[in-house]
């Protein structure tokens, strides 16, 4: 963390105590953290922020000042370079490295929101090991992650899963190096969390959306309120 989060020596700025009193759902890709978190705004009354959406569109003007801050290029790395010209394991240990500083981003966004119910923040880049200092029981986490199978299963339904989605030169390679980069994330949420005491939740396809937010809900249970 930066100087600027700080107020002692370990406690992280929250002035608005919004941080201390958030839910967090983290994990692998396609496991219907998004899902979730939508059903149980709608149900519990509480706020969901969603960690991809902000991280896609808002914090681009951020990251683009952090390059140039770092003295890198202004313009976005050639995209054969992130995903056809690279293995999955240089892909995943890159974004590791990223997550600190996407994670500073997202506390400032929370920061920002006054609730008077907690307010559920999902995304695979609010890792364990970032959220743990901040909560003050493992109970205010959740770690979601899609079995294997059920991972390839997403793959075929999903449009957002079954395809890259950029011009690259080779398609297949880069979709293949991309979903190996994204079972190693997952891989390494779930040692993180174990080791942390965090709940883990596997999703293997054989309960709806409604039950795993059920699941989910009763983990959370002692800071929801209808």
């Amino acid at each position: 963390m930066t100087s600027h989060d700080l107020d002692t020596g370990s406690e992280v700025w929250d002035p608005l105590g919004t941080l201390h009193q958030a839910l967090w759902i983290c994990g692998g890709q396609w496991a219907g953290k998004s899902t979730v978190a939508r059903i149980l705004a709608a149900r519990y009354g509480v706020t969901a922020y969603h960690y991809d959406y902000h991280d896609a569109r808002a914090h681009n003007d951020r990251r683009l000042a952090r390059r140039i801050g770092l003295g890198e290029p202004a313009a976005d790395p050639d995209l054969d370079d992130v995903w056809v010209n690279t293995t999955p394991e240089a892909m995943a240990a890159r974004t590791l490295a990223d997550f600190p500083v996407r994670f500073e981003w997202t506390l400032d966004d929370l920061r920002a929101l006054v609730s008077g119910r907690p307010i559920i923040a999902e995304g695979w880049g609010l890792r364990p090991e970032l959220v743990a200092p901040i909560i003050d029981s493992p109970r205010r986490m959740i770690v979601m992650v899609p079995t294997p199978e059920f991972r390839e299963h997403q793959v075929r339904v999903l449009p957002r899963a079954a395809a890259l989605g950029h011009p690259v030169s080779d398609p297949a390679r880069a979709q293949a190096n991309r979903l190996a980069r994204d079972r190693l994330i997952a891989e390494e949420a779930v040692r993180t969390a174990r080791g942390l005491g965090i709940r883990v939740l596997e999703v293997d396809g054989s309960r709806d959306a409604m039950a795993i937010a059920d699941d989910v809900a009763g983990h959370f249970s002692p800071y929801l309120v209808r």
